[in-house]
């Protein structure tokens, strides 16, 4: 309890602080914005209350998710285009019924981002120079993409100058307050890195000396992208990660963990082949490739398309987008990783039992239901 108010005294002292730094959003205001796209102040805080609980925070936090997001205009924000195919930047600005956290990204000062920005040539390139001077270790960097190092970077060159992706990477982490590898490819190196990998390309953070929180996915939840800029308005800091530098409240838990074919996995229920009984049924997709068991992400909670499916509801097994190499070490993907190992820190074989552990419960309560048996026949033959 007294940590708890220790932190909510911090983070409120840090939004006063934020507070008084000017809009970069002249005339506009979260409240502004919500009401004019029909969103009500209720919707609102029930969406920072829901925001709070994915945080893994109290609910006591929920008024300053909140006020993390009126004040987010204040929070400049840089975004790289490297090695990838803006699906990343798709899944958060795509939608034909915008969420709250897309809307709260259209409301930060996006100070650059190819995709989106009006400017283009010598000016594009002016306006990247400018934001990393202008906010010199105020900027939040979100970088898309591999970072190809192959030939000094010269696979990759962007912009009316010609500079290269690494270059650029480089330039913009250096004076970043905070960095984010925003899908696998950039927290990985995803497809571009893939074997051979003929552009040694590498994941942002083998190019940069600073901290750098990965944010995997191919793509990435929208929720996941926001979530992390509200941990960081909300605390100045690094939230907690894994071994793989992954936020733990977006990738604590195995994909299997929460998964709503979970219970036909340990009734060893398996879809044999696409469009059998099995997967009429919607039995576990292990038998035809997911990678479930061994991914850790929280898809199954924020799902996607409007949080109306998934993969695995749709009916195809999740292919371990999240996980570093997953091209090399996940595929074939519409085939159970069976005995390969995959060298995750701590669960070195751990997929040597996923197979076999519906099976092997399923058995398990086979005995116990023949033990019941035995147990009442004897018991009729005493009486």
């Amino acid at each position: 309890m007294e940590r708890e108010q220790t932190l909510l005294r911090q983070a409120q002292d840090r939004l006063a602080n934020i507070a008084k730094i000017p809009s970069l959003k002249k005339g506009q205001s979260i409240k502004k914005m919500l009401k004019e796209k029909g969103i009500s102040r209720r919707d609102f805080m029930k969406w920072a209350g829901a925001m709070t609980a994915m945080l893994s925070l109290p609910a006591s936090f929920t008024p300053l998710t909140a006020k993390a997001a009126e004040v987010a205009d204040r929070l400049p924000v840089i975004w790289l285009h490297l090695a990838e195919c803006t699906g990343c930047s798709e899944s958060l600005l795509r939608s034909d019924g915008p969420g709250i956290a897309s809307l709260i990204f259209d409301y930060i000062s996006l100070e650059y981002h190819e995709t989106i920005m009006a400017a283009a040539g010598y000016q594009a390139e002016e306006n990247l120079e400018s934001a990393i001077e202008r906010y010199k270790g105020r900027y939040v960097l979100m970088v898309e993409g591999g970072v190809p190092t192959g030939l000094e970077g010269q696979y990759l060159t962007i912009g009316a100058h010609g500079n290269t992706g690494l270059a650029n990477a480089k330039l913009a982490s250096e004076n970043a307050a905070a960095i984010f590898a925003i899908g696998t490819c950039s927290s990985f190196g995803g497809i571009q890195a893939a074997h051979p990998n003929p552009t040694a390309a590498k994941p942002l953070s083998e190019v940069t000396n600073k901290p750098v929180i990965n944010v995997p996915g191919c793509p990435p939840s929208e929720k996941n992208i926001v979530g992390n800029v509200i941990h960081f308005l909300l605390f100045g800091t690094l939230p907690q990660l894994d071994a793989f530098n992954r936020p733990k409240w977006a990738y604590g838990l195995r994909i299997h963990d929460l998964c709503e074919r979970r219970g036909h996995f340990d009734a060893g229920e398996f879809v044999q082949r696409f469009g059998d009984e099995g997967a009429k049924n919607g039995y576990c997709l292990y038998k035809v490739g997911c990678k479930g068991p061994y991914t850790f992400n929280n898809c199954s909670k924020l799902r996607f398309n409007s949080h109306t499916s998934w993969p695995i509801q749709a009916g195809h097994g999740c292919i371990g987008c999240s996980e570093p190499n997953f091209w090399d070490t996940m595929g074939p993907f519409e085939e159970p990783l069976a005995s390969k190992l995959y060298n995750a820190p701590l669960f070195k074989g751990a997929d040597r039992t996923a197979d076999n552990i519906g099976i092997t419960l399923l058995g398990a309560a086979a005995i116990g239901m023949a033990a019941h048996a035995v147990l009442s026949n004897f018991r009729k033959d005493k009486e």
